[in-house]
């Protein structure tokens, strides 16, 4: 076809269009018909699409017939345009519907095989479980939160000055040395306990009353072993208010151990020592595995230690702007993974950080 095409504008070089114009007609009208028999044989859209190329195509026949239209005098041109168009146009249509037809021929082939049978049983996808640390975190947001404190957050990445000097230990203090520091720079540490959240708050809230806070969140001391990470997780707690005593304090965590290992479990609280509470005392849990009768999870001892805690040392009040005649308050840190591992009878820290499933699917 497309011989013959060629054959016929080389003999047209001397003649006029309009009077051969029913031989080029004669030609695309074969042309056309072979071109529409094609179509008609194409069982799939593939198929359909090489038809196309052959006729659509850079190469294909109408793409041959434009080039000619360059070539012939300005007095043909439109000539050859209405025959190219009608040529066009017939052999365009049929292969648009053509597709259509196939198209969708083939999708119901395709949702006919994919079917989806309903009646099949869904397969158990695995559930996830919250980690023994977010249980405990949660369970003691809720605690207090019920008694009127408020979450508050603060930074990982901790000032020197916010993590030491405003909790009462200055520069060469001996305290220094009960906690093994991550330095960033000499000004900046990870911070080692969550007790600069109170220093902060207590900047912001002065001379508001009363300060009532809980601070969650991660800290980092250089010591790793089955009791210790270097990452671990801490719970500060602050009430700052008139006329706040010991009696306080004692009466706020022994309703903390209550409402977490049960209403039959004591607290003690023994004389300690930390530089930013004023006294200071540790505070320890009867035994639950013996009744403090004596066995090897308590040492024999019928208690069990859980956290540290005191009263706000003055200065510390001072420096965020109360007068501590007139203002006092107790604070206290809460070891997280510590309660975990007394509540769920945990005896290696680092089962809580390996991610084993085996270990997490029983919480």
């Amino acid at each position: 076809m497309f011989e013959k095409i060629k054959i016929f504008f080389e003999e047209l070089e001397t003649d006029s269009l309009e009077s051969k114009k029913d031989v080029l007609e004669d030609i695309l009208s074969l042309a056309k018909e072979e071109g529409l028999i094609e179509i008609d044989k194409g069982k799939k859209v593939d198929d359909l699409k090489i038809v196309q190329t052959k006729y659509f195509g850079k190469k294909g026949i109408i793409s041959d017939l434009m080039k000619y239209m360059g070539k012939v005098s300005n007095k043909d041109k439109p000539i050859l345009g209405k025959i190219i168009h009608n040529f066009k146009t017939t052999l365009e249509d049929k292969l648009n519907q053509r597709f259509t037809v196939l198209k969708k021929t083939e999708i119901n082939a395709k949702l006919e095989t994919e079917k989806i049978d309903i009646t099949l049983p869904g397969t158990n996808s695995q559930r996830g479980h919250k980690h023994p640390l977010t249980l405990v975190e949660e369970q003691i947001k809720e605690i207090f939160t019920n008694i009127g404190f408020t979450v508050v957050e603060g930074f990982e990445i901790e000032e020197d000055y916010y993590n030491f000097e405003r909790l009462n230990i200055p520069k060469d203090h001996p305290a220094r040395e009960m906690q093994d520091t991550f330095y960033l720079n000499e000004d900046v540490v990870l911070r080692t306990h969550t007790s600069p959240v109170q220093a902060r708050i207590m900047d912001k809230m002065c001379p508001q009353l009363p300060v009532k806070i809980i601070a969650p969140g991660k800290v980092f001391r250089r010591d790793d072993d089955s009791t210790h990470s270097p990452m671990f997780h801490q719970i500060e707690g602050l009430m700052v208010d008139k006329n706040i005593t010991f009696a306080d304090l004692k009466g706020v965590l022994l309703h903390l151990v209550k409402s977490i290992f049960g209403e039959e479990r004591k607290i003690r609280l023994r004389p300690s020592y930390f530089p930013f509470t004023e006294p200071s005392a540790e505070v320890d849990v009867s035994c639950g595995n013996c009744n403090q009768e004596g066995c090897r999870v308590c040492g024999y001892t019928g208690w069990l230690e859980i956290l540290g805690s005191g009263m706000v040392h003055p200065s510390v009040l001072e420096m965020a702007g109360y007068n501590s005649n007139e203002v006092t308050g107790f604070a206290f840190g809460i070891g997280i993974e510590r309660i975990a591992m007394l509540k769920y009878g945990i005896d290696d820290m680092r089962l809580l950080f390996d991610n084993d499933l085996r270990f997490l699917e029983q919480f």
